[in-house]
């Protein structure tokens, strides 16, 4: 799959240093943790899903914003690890206008979310349960934002790739069967002629 996918992410804590740094942390995905999208499937991210991730070049951004930049993990000032919970995030907010803001927002509690863009480079599907259950193998992550309105997960680009899987599995599934169907037509004509051979006519 080409396109990226939103999803929420877990609540946003501030925290500041001695020199008064401010920075902002959370986790952007928890893994195996069961989440609905759009009822149309199920989805988890399997641990060490962003372990190439982590070694890219991620933005943190405002409202998804690509002018309202927070921290990059190429800078050092967005930094990115996996643990047992999941993918964690932590940003230094910039001595900046937006960062004041944001970190003031934060702080009053106006603001508590994030979200992330992701695109699925590896999954696995279960369609034996309803709904269907997505695994996320491994993930690349093109931003994480800090949000004023967290945005309901996406459904287009999964429920698109569902469906090609079901296509595909069909495809497969369809293959074997036919392959089944000649093999058995090879197997009969087989013993008919073996028949024919070990015929002893009168």
């Amino acid at each position: 799959m080409s396109e990226f996918e939103k999803r929420i992410a877990q609540q946003v804590e501030l925290r500041a240093d001695e020199s008064g740094t401010k920075t902002l942390t959370g986790y952007a995905a928890v893994f195996n943790s069961s989440t609905d999208i759009g009822g149309y499937f199920t989805e988890q991210i399997a641990p060490g899903a962003f372990a190439e991730t982590i070694k890219g070049d991620v933005r943190c951004l405002f409202n998804h914003q690509s002018g309202n930049v927070l921290g990059r993990t190429k800078s050092g000032t967005l930094r990115l690890s996996e643990d047992s919970h999941g993918l964690r995030f932590e940003v230094d907010l910039p001595d900046t206008v937006l960062g004041k803001d944001v970190g003031t927002l934060v702080a009053r509690g106006d603001i508590s979310g994030c979200s992330f863009d992701f695109r699925a480079m590896k999954q696995s599907w279960d369609d034996t349960v309803d709904p269907p259950r997505r695994t996320l193998e491994k993930v690349e992550i093109s931003e994480v934002s800090i949000v004023t309105f967290p945005a309901y997960a996406d459904t287009t680009v999964g429920v698109r790739s569902l469906d090609e899987w079901r296509s595909g599995a069909r495809s497969q599934q369809n293959a074997v069967a036919a392959a089944r169907r000649v093999a058995g037509k090879k197997a009969a004509m087989e013993q008919k002629f073996r028949g024919i051979l070990g015929r002893t006519d009168p």
